[in-house]
């Protein structure tokens, strides 16, 4: 029997912020409040992560622009990892450098060969203050540098040169949901 409430249960879906919203672009603030509206967040990032089928969201991606993200994402020995960072640091980033798809759920259905390192460490506090250290390998580094960099400003698209970068930002303006952009 489960302890715990599963992550997500009470939160609400909130809408997904996309490519070409300045709040994608913008370092995201500390925070400095870590009562009921921080609990709340966090549950409703955990509810529009799973709906959306991620395995990590920033707070920027709903519009938030507060230095938080939730993750429930397996390495590459299928292990799973489940949890929050507030505030977190990318303290780490190591290892082999490693070229692989990357997606995000503010990019909907596309994909692009990012270049990450094979090992990473985050470093912040939980949702009551309390320290974190979240250390990951393989596909779990690669979200938690992606999620650090989205507190920070940058799309994954942001890290991609040459022709890479050119594909993915034409099918970026061609994708369905940008008409609206």
């Amino acid at each position: 029997m489960r302890n715990r409430p599963i992550p997500g249960s009470s939160g609400h879906v909130r809408a997904m912020t996309l490519l070409g919203d300045p709040v994608l672009h913008t370092p995201c603030e500390p925070v400095t409040d870590f009562g009921p509206r921080l609990a709340r967040l966090i549950e409703d990032m955990f509810a529009t992560m799973y709906a959306a089928e991620g395995v990590g969201l920033a707070a920027n991606q709903i519009g938030v622009a507060s230095r938080v993200f939730v993750y429930d994402c397996p390495d590459d020995e299928d292990v799973r990892h489940l949890g929050h960072i507030v505030n977190p640091r990318l303290v780490e980033a190591d290892g082999v450098t490693v070229r692989g798809a990357e997606g995000c759920l503010s990019l909907p259905g596309l994909e692009a060969g990012t270049e990450r390192f094979d090992r990473a460490v985050v470093e912040g506090v939980d949702l009551l203050g309390a320290p974190v250290r979240v250390e990951g390998t393989g596909f779990f580094a690669r979200c938690l540098q992606h999620e650090c960099d989205h507190l920070d400003g940058t799309v994954y698209t942001d890290r991609l040169t040459g022709w890479r970068r050119a594909k993915a930002l034409r099918a970026a303006r061609r994708a369905k949901w940008a008409a609206g952009a």
